[in-house]
């Protein structure tokens, strides 16, 4: 299976600094969105958030900045699903660009599915196990997530 591109921009003058390069934040708004396309994927868009209550929430989120990113570039977002239990799933976001080859960026996500009546922690429904077994399966000759699983650790001073 391809690469899953989950999301596409191009990046937008508000998004940029004053050193000329996308904003920090602006990584993980382009992640979010392609979280979202994920949902959609599995069984989760408006819809279906809507009519059953459910959707998901971050968790945890680790972004990992290599390389610049300008004004105007047309990027994407390549997700893959590194596992996923009864309740949550974890994903591997990297951004790219055209004539590139290294990632631009990564984001490793925990997301928790929630009934939003709760809010509280609930199962994925049987539609939303079967995409994410079918996405998993489609992605098992993926190449491991490079920076994955990276701790952010300096030493502690006292």
């Amino acid at each position: 299976m391809p690469a899953l591109i989950t999301y596409r921009t191009e990046v937008q003058a508000d998004w940029v600094d004053y050193n000329g390069h996308l904003r920090d934040a602006y990584y993980l708004l382009i992640f979010s969105y392609a979280t979202d396309a994920l949902m959609e994927r599995i069984g989760l868009d408006a819809d279906s958030r809507g009519q059953s209550g459910h959707s998901l929430f971050t968790l945890e989120a680790h972004i990992n900045y290599l390389h610049e990113v300008k004004l105007g570039t047309e990027v994407w977002v390549e997700t893959q699903i590194v596992g996923f239990d009864h309740k949550r799933v974890q994903v591997y976001h990297s951004l790219h660009r055209a004539e590139f080859d290294e990632a631009l960026a990564a984001s490793e996500q925990m997301l928790l599915h929630v009934d939003l009546a709760g809010p509280r922690a609930a199962p994925f429904e049987a539609y939303s196990v079967t995409a994410l077994q079918a996405l998993d399966s489609g992605q098992h000759d993926a190449p491991h997530p490079v920076h994955r699983a990276r701790a952010l650790a300096l030493p502690v001073r006292r």
